[in-house]
């Protein structure tokens, strides 16, 4: 029987931690092991409640990213180089390991001199999150994904990531990113037409998340619709923000920086929002899907995130469009803004009835079949 489960991770971020505390519930014996209590880019006060959780002996490096869709970003990477022998005194019968790194590479190297523990390797990944990562990290991951006995993914683009390293789909288990969504069920769905299709976004003003291009396709929308007035609200703060407000918009289009908020003020933000907006060049996943969603708002999302890949069905939960070509944006863009109210108010129900199933309790339950497997 499982006794002791080693959960590696480098933060618990807010969205997480339902996820966490889900498999706690479950597991007799949880331990989390993380890198250090918070990324110096996240605001999020560190909160491990209900957990047990160890902060690892770490090196952190900040490298630059270039990625094939033209953004670049500072990235950091954690070598929690204690990792062998925190193994070594907790004992796991399994092992879950984060990313696919040298964390993941002792955990295989205890995994090697304790035959008897299992390691299943939680792969957060999508197949365009992983462009431009660098050839001696895809030497390492062909040496490391084949090894593990199971491996969690994200989604169907996870799926098709992993099976180019030789994984059988028998020991694929998918966990989608998930987080509490009782607060954004309690949202009501309808919306006044003078909200309805109000333009939300909620997410780092970065290079990656598409803000820029997205700005650039709204504002000719606008331009060449000047009998419609729309508004694009932004929660969020980055770089881009200073850049982004020095712009000149059209006088018909209103756009506002409300900055960062608490996670516990998100519901109330997507109460206001009519249409959530989600360029992102590219994500493993974007948890805002599943808030967005559940308080019903249909997505015009990037088909470079795997939640939009996995959850918006055009013209019923949402819309996608690639963000990397202007005219596709603009389409999706216009076919949003152009539906009729009604039709858009139906919408919103059917983004919540897509997004209900996915709750921590559902995700645990499929991390709980991989670790019956693997034993």
């Amino acid at each position: 029987m499982v006794k002791r489960i080693a959960l590696l991770t480098n933060f618990i971020p807010p969205h997480r931690l339902p996820l966490y505390q889900a498999l706690a519930d479950r597991l007799p014996d949880l331990q989390v092991f993380i890198s250090t209590p918070m990324e110096a880019n996240r605001l999020w006060t560190p909160n491990w409640e209900r957990l047990n959780v160890t902060v690892q002996k770490n090196l952190t490096v900040r490298r630059r990213w270039k990625h094939p869709h033209g953004f670049s970003e500072d990235l950091y990477v954690h070598i929690p180089y204690d990792t062998l022998w925190s193994l070594w005194q907790y004992r796991p019968d399994v092992v879950i390991s984060g990313e696919m790194g040298m964390r993941t590479l002792q955990a295989l190297l205890y995994r090697k001199l304790n035959p008897d523990t299992r390691m299943i390797l939680w792969a957060t990944v999508s197949e365009y999150s992983e462009q431009g990562r660098g050839k001696l990290r895809e030497r390492l991951r062909r040496f490391l994904v084949p090894q593990a006995d199971a491996v969690l993914v994200n989604g169907q683009s996870g799926a098709r990531y992993v099976r180019q390293f030789g994984v059988a789909d028998e020991r694929i288990f998918f966990a989608p990113y998930t987080t509490n969504i009782d607060p954004f069920l309690a949202v009501a769905l309808s919306r006044a037409p003078e909200d309805a299709y109000r333009l939300l976004y909620l997410g780092q003003l970065v290079q990656r998340k598409g803000v820029e291009p997205f700005f650039s396709t709204l504002k000719r929308w606008a331009k060449g619709h000047p009998e419609r007035k729309v508004e694009f609200w932004l929660v969020g703060d980055g770089p881009l923000r200073m850049s982004l407000e020095q712009q000149m918009w059209p006088s018909n289009l209103g756009v506002r920086f409300l900055g960062n908020l608490k996670y516990s003020e998100l519901a109330e933000v997507y109460a206001k929002g009519g249409i959530f907006a989600f360029p992102t060049l590219a994500d493993e996943w974007g948890v805002v899907a599943n808030e967005a969603m559940a308080a019903g708002l249909p997505m015009l999302g990037s088909s470079y995130s795997q939640s939009v890949e996995e959850l918006v069905e055009e013209g019923e939960t949402g819309w996608q469009f690639r963000p990397d070509d202007p005219e596709d944006m603009y389409s999706a863009l216009e076919r949003s803004l152009s539906i009729p109210y009604a039709q858009l108010e139906s919408m919103r129900v059917k983004a919540r009835d897509r997004i209900q199933h996915l709750t921590p309790d559902f995700v645990a339950d499929n991390i709980l079949d991989a670790i019956r497997f693997v034993c």
